[in-house]
């Protein structure tokens, strides 16, 4: 396989983008390997691939189609006009990976890229979401993002983030890298996450009543649920007997799987997707 650009002097990263490029070999191949097993025909998605420390890996897996969602128009340019000898697809989308139709993503996709710390939780928040049967998913992000990403229920960590990412995937936390794998580097370590989508039957059925649940909640996380549930309606106190849980207990406390049936009985009337 060969690649040709015709681009020279590439950029420096731009803060405005909150680029920090990934410079260190031997992690960009412990990031792709993560996609394992690799399948014929695999469609993968790279969401700003910069300078391709992922992307020229990726290539080499042998996709059916390579899809490159960058921003910045030097790179998106860099990548459009590199060239490859096989039979695989590259496409090349120059737009804002927060206003992408991740909707209308098939289930067989698989998702890569190294987030901007900027926008890491908004965007895995549509994602995770959007996406109908989500296959797989390797972000790399702020350590600390990642750390509230795959926290358990008790856990300082565990909040409205972690309780949404986990409705819709399973949640790993494989390994952190430090500052000095950037250039430039940044001024915290960063990590890197495995998502699996879940079956569509464990998805919650009622996207806008979870959000609308895990904002009040977590606003008020240091109040007993019955006491938040009050603010709410005049029977919220009632609410957490008819669901087996004690009023007493605190948000952090609250399963993914609570939180969507609590959800269910605060707003039984609400629907639709959370964008």
């Amino acid at each position: 396989m060969k690649y040709r650009s015709s681009l020279q002097e590439p950029p420096r990263a731009k803060k405005s983008l909150g680029q920090h490029f990934l410079s260190v070999p031997a992690i960009s191949e412990r990031i792709v390997k993560l996609l394992d097993p690799p399948y014929d025909g695999e469609r993968i998605l790279e969401i700003g691939p910069g300078p391709g420390a992922l992307t020229s890996l990726l290539r080499n897996r042998h996709p059916s189609v390579l899809r490159l969602l960058e921003k910045d128009d030097y790179w998106a340019a860099h990548h459009a006009s590199i060239s490859c000898d096989d039979n695989g697809i590259q496409e090349v989308i120059h737009g804002d990976a927060l206003v992408y139709p991740w909707e209308q993503l098939e289930s067989d996709w698989k998702i890569i890229g190294n987030l901007p710390y900027n926008i890491a939780s908004p965007l895995m928040w549509d994602i995770v979401s959007r996406i109908q049967k989500l296959n797989t998913a390797v972000f790399m992000i702020q350590k600390e993002v990642a750390q509230r990403v795959c926290a358990l229920s008790g856990c300082r960590e565990y909040g409205a983030l972690s309780v949404w990412i986990q409705s819709y995937a399973s949640a790993s936390f494989c390994f952190s890298v430090a500052p000095g794998a950037f250039s430039p580097p940044p001024k915290v370590d960063s990590a890197v996450i495995l998502l699996r989508g879940l079956p569509p039957e464990q998805r919650p059925s009622r996207p806008h009543a979870l959000s609308e649940t895990l904002k009040l909640c977590f606003r008020l996380r240091r109040k007993q649920l019955g006491s938040i549930l009050s603010r709410v309606t005049p029977n919220g106190r009632e609410i957490p007997a008819r669901l087996n849980l004690c009023p007493e207990i605190r948000p952090e406390t609250l399963s993914p799987r609570d939180f969507q049936r609590l959800a269910a009985e605060l707003f039984p009337d609400a629907d639709g997707d959370v964008h």
